[in-house]
């Protein structure tokens, strides 16, 4: 479609503005109804997850949209679900910049933004000004002065504010660019912050008169005994989705690469595997008790099955649009309603 065309430019532009650019645009084209010249034609295939009904089982993964800013623009492009965020009580500006890198060698993307958003009550505005009423998930973290102990209590913070307007909530505890964070992966810790978290739903549910599903969103860095005691724990504590995964610390992926010791989470296709066989070994222990979205390294229609016949019921895109653009939408789209 459109997006080959103006790629080259746009990857000749510093990664962080050329996002900015090209959602910019997106907004455009939503203005002049063009988005499905852009996109191309995504047709309906239902699939039931966490108490929802999902257009189709492609959608965007937090971190594109951080502040809510493009929602209609981005649902006109024919996903199934959009999630915004992550979003953090407090505004904050992430890390210095420059703190996204491409790897085109190998379809990466380094980043270390570090949840740089203009806090929780921005996005509300903006969901609230939104015409979108699709499934909406809101991706919550902590601020990167929050001490770790009381992590917990800004997650609740969010919660409280976003439920009214998510379809569901995501809980980031896997972002390694927010130091500590990982920490909250911890039996332990997790067990903690889960039964807060599921607490504060209930009494929610009840307040709002709506139940409002909860996913927890972890890294791919886990080892298998991680991976078991994470899916146990989110079984015993009744989640209600998984999200598998976010960005890989690891660099073996990109050995030799002149930005192999850029700090920061390494997404796209070096990813891929990684995240594949995490959702495999997750979907054993969890045995059909909660659903997983699977994230990571999605570049074509056939990566989406991959995440599928893995054990996923729904996928999302992200480092994949920014080297194939919309018409991957479509792509995965298609490859999974053949299914």
């Amino acid at each position: 479609m459109l997006y080959p065309l103006i790629r080259p430019l746009l990857f000749k532009t510093d990664a962080e503005n050329a996002h900015e650019m090209t959602l910019k645009m997106l907004d455009l084209s939503h203005q002049l109804q063009l988005s499905g010249l852009v996109a191309g034609k995504v047709g309906r295939n239902p699939v039931k997850a966490m108490g929802l009904t999902f257009p189709n089982p492609v959608g965007l993964a937090a971190g594109l949209d951080k502040n809510g800013d493009h929602i209609d623009a981005l649902a006109a492009l024919g996903f199934g679900f959009i999630e915004i965020g992550t979003v953090t009580p407090r505004p904050q500006d992430g890390n210095p910049k420059p703190r996204l890198f491409r790897v085109p060698e190998h379809q990466g993307i380094i980043n270390r933004m570090g949840f740089n958003n203009k806090g929780v009550d921005a996005l509300l505005q903006n969901v609230r000004q939104s015409r979108f009423k699709g499934i909406l998930g809101i991706n919550i973290g902590k601020n990167a002065t929050t001490p770790i102990e009381q992590a917990k209590d800004d997650y609740l913070i969010c919660l409280d504010k976003v439920y009214e307007c998510a379809s569901y909530v995501t809980v980031n505890i896997s972002s390694p660019n927010t130091k500590n964070l990982r920490q909250l992966q911890q039996a332990d810790e997790l067990s903690d912050l889960l039964l807060a978290l599921k607490n504060r739903q209930s009494r929610l549910a009840d307040q709002y008169g709506r139940y409002v599903p909860l996913a927890v969103k972890i890294a791919p860095d886990l080892d298998d005994e991680q991976i078991d005691a994470i899916g146990r724990l989110l079984m015993q504590h009744q989640l209600d989705a998984v999200i598998a995964t976010n960005t890989t610390l690891s660099r073996s992926e990109i050995a030799g690469h002149p930005l192999e010791n850029e700090a920061g989470g390494l997404s796209g296709a070096p990813v891929r595997e990684r995240s594949t066989q995490l959702i495999r070994k997750l979907a054993r222990t969890l045995d059909g008790a909660l659903p997983i979205i699977g994230v990571g390294g999605i570049l074509c229609g056939e990566d989406a099955k991959e995440k599928i016949d893995a054990g996923a019921t729904l996928v999302q895109l992200y480092s994949g649009l920014i080297y194939r653009g919309p018409e991957l939408i479509a792509e995965c789209a298609k490859a999974l309603q053949a299914r």
